[in-house]
């Protein structure tokens, strides 16, 4: 009805069709017009209901002209019940938690908006078993990326866009910054962290830039054009995880017993072949490109972990871990001088 505040977002979608539906049922022939003013929703609200319970719940909706409303055109016994299985339920929920890792991004709101919008179709029963499960599931982060909003919003908005950027950047370990004149393909979030693949001007050629260590940008006002051949699944398939090289390594690593479980639980690679050993360790091989991030990998799991192959990388490992240790046991012959002090 004209002027009457419309309480859509209030009141659950689902809740007025059935409303709607048992007005039409009762043959009181109503009108969108008397249904809006009934639900206190807008007329337009009450169209969009009603055409979604014609072309998506398949009720036989049809206006009787000689009574001037709405009826149904052949028997209707119940309505429809919501089709959703329990486990698309806690995907829903799972998918709202998972949202705590966007919080202050630009895909909040709209991420936020469509789960919200699915949430207010379920049942009432339906949607106090999510408040409930609520408690019951969640997402922490470990380390948690420090992000600038409005830098993040603006390299969103403007690979969307295709505008072109420059933008004041720092590398890692270095004090100064350097000026780049990018065009930003893809933003992607890997491992937890976000990285920004782009063409560098400068480098005429595609870098990988991390937001967080973006100083300051500005719009060039061009815009620019991205690639056909351009696939970030393809620039990724020999990496570890960002880094890739234009090298082929086979690499193989073995680890004991007590960690087997942990590696066969998880896929590490797509090339990754994993096989038992008969002291009931496994074996991991995969195809890389780069050795960079797998060598911090296997540092990580201490002495559970042996590389053989290739040598390069088992090298690598063990001119680290030498360093940890000369680094440990200068530190305590520093704290012993100390003591003696």
């Amino acid at each position: 009805m004209p002027g009457a505040a419309d309480h859509s977002h209030t009141r659950p979608p689902l809740q007025r069709m059935l409303r709607i539906h048992q007005a039409i049922q009762s043959a009181k022939y109503p009108t969108a017009v008397s249904l809006a003013g009934e639900l206190e929703v807008s007329s337009k609200s009450i169209h969009r209901d009603l055409d979604f319970m014609r072309d998506r719940l398949d009720l036989p909706i049809a206006w009787d002209p000689a009574r001037f409303g709405y009826r149904y055109t052949e028997q209707v016994s119940a309505f429809p019940a919501l089709q959703m299985t329990e486990g698309e339920l806690v995907a829903l929920l799972v998918a709202e938690k998972a949202l705590q890792q966007y919080r202050g991004t630009s895909f909040e709101k709209p991420l936020l908006s469509a789960i919200k919008k699915m949430e207010q179709s379920l049942p009432e029963t339906f949607s106090f078993n999510l408040a409930d499960a609520e408690q019951t599931i969640s997402f922490q982060t470990r380390a948690e990326p420090i992000q600038n909003l409005e830098v993040f919003d603006t390299l969103a908005k403007a690979a969307a866009a295709r505008q072109q950027l420059e933008l004041t950047y720092r590398k890692p370990g270095q004090k100064q910054t350097e000026q780049r004149v990018i065009d930003p393909y893809h933003l992607a979030n890997i491992n937890g962290e976000w990285f920004l693949f782009a063409y560098d001007h400068l480098r005429q050629d595609i870098r990988t830039f991390v937001p967080a260590r973006v100083q300051s940008l500005r719009r060039t006002g061009k815009i620019f054009r991205r690639p056909q051949k351009f696939s970030l699944e393809k620039r990724l398939r020999g990496s570890f995880g960002v880094h890739s090289g234009h090298e082929e390594h086979e690499v193989v690593i073995k680890f004991i017993p007590r960690v087997a479980d942990y590696i066969q639980e998880k896929k590490w690679h797509d090339s990754q072949q994993i096989r038992s050993l008969k002291n009931g360790g496994v074996e991991l091989k995969m195809k890389l490109s780069s050795l960079v991030e797998v060598e911090r990998w296997v540092l990580s799991w201490g002495g559970d972990a042996a590389v053989i192959r290739p040598r390069q990388l088992a090298d690598a490992v063990s001119n680290s871990a030498r360093r940890i240790l000369d680094g440990s046991t200068a530190d305590a012959r520093v704290r012993g001088k100390s003591l003696r002090l």
